[in-house]
């Protein structure tokens, strides 16, 4: 694995450019709904949060959280199942709400990610300046944050052709402008006619659609920064992808990433017993309601030959069930 060393190196045809424009442009979205969260403790303090800002943080949390980690990634990153085309626009409407970019570019970005992984070309990897404490301390703001205004960019156009050539994508591309306005104004639209008030308008734009964008957007890139650092790392991958338990719930199941390196297809990335993946359980759920077809479910066998420890392999679900059934079958056929 070749970490740290010319990790500043520019490949040729692999990378676009941000202007100074696009700068600002994400640093407003980006660093806007973190500065505003300095905003949290004075209006609990002032009695402005009520049951309605709660549940439309959850409600609008729930929403843009799945459509990033079903839609964004599990689906149209990865390809972890197949959908029809209402489900499919639902998904990606969904994840565009997240204001993590548009679905062009994040893709593209994560094929890229997986493709470099905590090497060379890596858009995000916190290891790009050296094992050093100091150095992962840099790293860690990196890949967290600061990437997203480095000059290299991965290209659509090679990463992400099948999404730029998608056309009822590509409506929701263009229109991701208004869906930036939209995010923010529907909690406090909602909140607004529950309570009949302005002030409900207010604090349901702040909770649902402020604080909700800022949480979604910091558990996202902790999978990109602590979950490449910190952590556990059962199987066996080319890179320093780990597992964090206490990521689980709020990520959606995101933060079981070291089994992710290991097969980023799988539709389940909590494999072994115990762990929580909730997108996992939506696609399931897809699933039995005709709604998601091959999906590519975990296979226990082939997990248990990547253990580093291959005596967890009966804490990999399924994997007593697999050993009979393989073992029945070789019976019958005796």
């Amino acid at each position: 694995m070749a970490l740290v060393q010319d990790f500043e190196k520019i490949d040729e045809g692999d990378a676009l450019f941000l202007s100074t424009p696009m700068k600002i442009t994400i640093g407003i979205f980006v660093i806007g709904p973190t500065v505003a969260l300095l905003g949290v403790i004075p209006m609990i303090y002032w009695g402005l949060v009520s049951w309605v800002d709660l549940g439309l943080f959850l409600g609008f949390w729930a929403l843009t959280a799945i459509g990033v980690t079903v839609g964004y990634h599990r689906y149209f990153t990865h390809g972890s199942f197949k959908t029809n085309r209402a489900v499919k626009i639902a998904l990606a409407l969904m994840g565009s709400y997240a204001l993590e970019g548009s679905i062009n570019q994040w893709v593209a970005d994560h094929r890229k990610h997986h493709k470099f992984s905590d090497e060379i070309g890596d858009p995000h990897s916190p290891w790009r300046f050296g094992t050093s404490r100091k150095a992962i301390a840099k790293g860690l703001v990196f890949a967290h944050m600061g990437w997203l205004f480095s000059e290299q960019q991965a290209t659509v156009d090679q990463y992400a052709p099948d999404i730029r050539d998608d056309k009822d994508l590509q409506r929701i591309n263009n229109a991701f402008p208004g869906i930036v306005v939209m995010t923010f104004l529907l909690p406090g639209i909602i909140g607004g006619l529950i309570t009949w008030s302005w002030i409900g308008f207010l604090t349901g734009m702040f909770w649902g659609g402020v604080v909700r964008v800022a949480f979604v957007h910091h558990v996202t890139w902790s999978i990109n920064s602590i979950c490449h650092v910190f952590g556990k790392r059962p199987f066996k991958s080319r890179d320093l992808s780990s597992n964090v338990n206490w990521l689980a719930i709020p990520s959606f199941g995101e933060s079981w990433h070291n089994l992710h390196h290991v097969d980023p297809t799988c539709a389940r990335h909590g494999v072994l017993k115990g762990q929580i993946d909730p997108s996992a359980g939506l696609i399931r759920v897809l699933e039995r309601l005709n709604l998601a077809s091959d999906v590519r479910w975990p296979k226990p066998e082939r997990l248990a030959k990547k253990l580093i420890d291959p005596s967890m392999a009966p804490r990999i679900r399924g994997y007593d069930k697999a050993l009979a059934a393989k073992a029945a079958a070789e019976s019958v056929g005796a």
